[in-house]
């Protein structure tokens, strides 16, 4: 840069009999030079400030998934209830333990399953009794989803959070029919676990799922539920 300060200073000192084609190039680089509107490109320092800063607000927003109850369980008045952050968990260690799927990818289960359901730290647990049509619901959690990319500063990180709940949320792989496989049956076995627990019916969860599972894996994790639940009623 101070190369070109100097060009562009000696121009005006020029003799007359600086030959026109000369002063022409001079006069292309000074022009050149101040018509760069192009932003200094930032330091490491504030690159990494400024990426460790779009972590913790995702983070801190996240938060919110721990303290989010599930819906469906408040309405039937459980004692503290599991939160959103608590099914997740779950389901992402179901995908770790599962058996070998051929053409599944188990590390693209485990990454779906923690993100699933990330768009409820801002749009809360939707449930069908809540009244909200199917493509209503969609468009709220996508909007989130999309807030919460930003807000991690979008790049790689925020395209793969973003395909992975787009993957899941259009059942569009073998990956998405797994986790959602693993999302019912996460959910049985906690109602399961809320009846031994809490003396509670909730046959309705069961029968909510019924005929729904789409993998071999879904439907016998189901099944041994099922007859577990069989075995405690007798």
């Amino acid at each position: 840069m101070g190369g070109s300060r100097a060009i562009c200073k000696s121009s005006f000192l020029l003799p007359s009999i600086v030959s026109t084609q000369t002063r022409s190039a001079i006069f292309r680089v000074r022009m050149a030079t101040q018509s760069d509107g192009a932003a200094p490109s930032k330091s490491p320092e504030l690159q990494s400030t400024s990426s460790a800063s779009s972590v913790i607000d995702f983070l801190t927003l996240c938060h919110r998934l721990k303290t989010t109850k599930r819906a469906g369980w408040v309405r039937r008045e459980v004692h503290e209830p599991e939160s959103v952050a608590d099914h997740m968990y779950r389901m992402g260690v179901m995908s770790l333990i599962a058996h070998d799927l051929p053409g599944v990818d188990r590390d693209r289960c485990i990454k779906m399953a923690i993100v699933h359901d990330i768009a409820e730290a801002i749009v809360g647990d939707i449930t069908p009794s809540d009244g909200v049509p199917k493509l209503e619901k969609s468009r709220r959690e996508r909007e989130a989803l999309d807030h919460m990319c930003k807000l991690l500063g979008g790049g790689s990180r925020a395209k793969e959070i973003h395909e992975l709940w787009m993957e899941y949320e259009e059942n569009s792989s073998p990956e998405a029919k797994v986790v959602k496989d693993f999302d019912k049956v996460e959910m049985i076995l906690q109602a399961l676990e809320y009846e031994k627990e809490q003396g509670k019916d909730l046959n309705e969860f069961f029968q909510s799922t019924m005929g729904k599972f789409q993998t071999d894996i879904g439907k016998a994790w189901a099944a041994e539920i099922a007859s577990r639940r069989k075995r405690n009623e007798q």
